[in-house]
């Protein structure tokens, strides 16, 4: 065990854990941040997708030791009232059908859209690449990606 100090959504803590513990357990069985998924526990589907330093990272094998210090971003702490763009967006294009991934979707398109306000579809395909949608909304989240860039 180790007092690792996290900045998490804006707020700084200290927690006792082992350094190894993955961020995704940190965040959900300590911290009660359950908006980030547990997927495929091997950084492949992008459900437990979070922005570290504001860059999208999977959370599910990035050991907690790795982020003391940095500024650590959940979809609880991307928007207080649900009104991000790329959240609006979500909502407007109705881009979920179970949900089950959409916290990393949307992890990984504000990420993006931070970096690039404007992507090119082939930019939109490569940054959302690797997060796996079970239902198949791809040409939703597409175009709301899109409708959060023009936002």
């Amino acid at each position: 065990m180790a007092a690792i100090n996290l900045n998490i959504n804006g707020k700084k803590q200290t927690l006792d854990i082992d350094p190894k513990t993955p961020v995704l357990w940190v965040l959900r069985d300590h911290l009660n941040l359950v908006g980030t998924k547990f997927g495929c526990g091997m950084a492949q589907c992008g459900a437990c997708t979070i922005h570290v330093d504001g860059n999208a990272t999977r959370s599910c094998i990035l050991p907690v030791s790795s982020v003391e210090n940095k500024e650590i971003v959940t979809i609880e702490g991307l928007s207080e009232d649900g009104d991000h763009p790329v959240q609006k967006a979500w909502l407007e294009h109705d881009v979920a059908q179970c949900g089950y991934c959409q916290a990393g979707q949307i992890m990984s398109a504000a990420a993006l859209l931070k970096s690039k306000p404007t992507p090119s579809d082939d930019e939109i395909e490569n940054a959302m690449n690797g997060n796996i949608c079970r239902c198949a909304t791809y040409l939703r989240i597409k175009a709301a990606i899109k409708t959060a860039a023009n936002a």
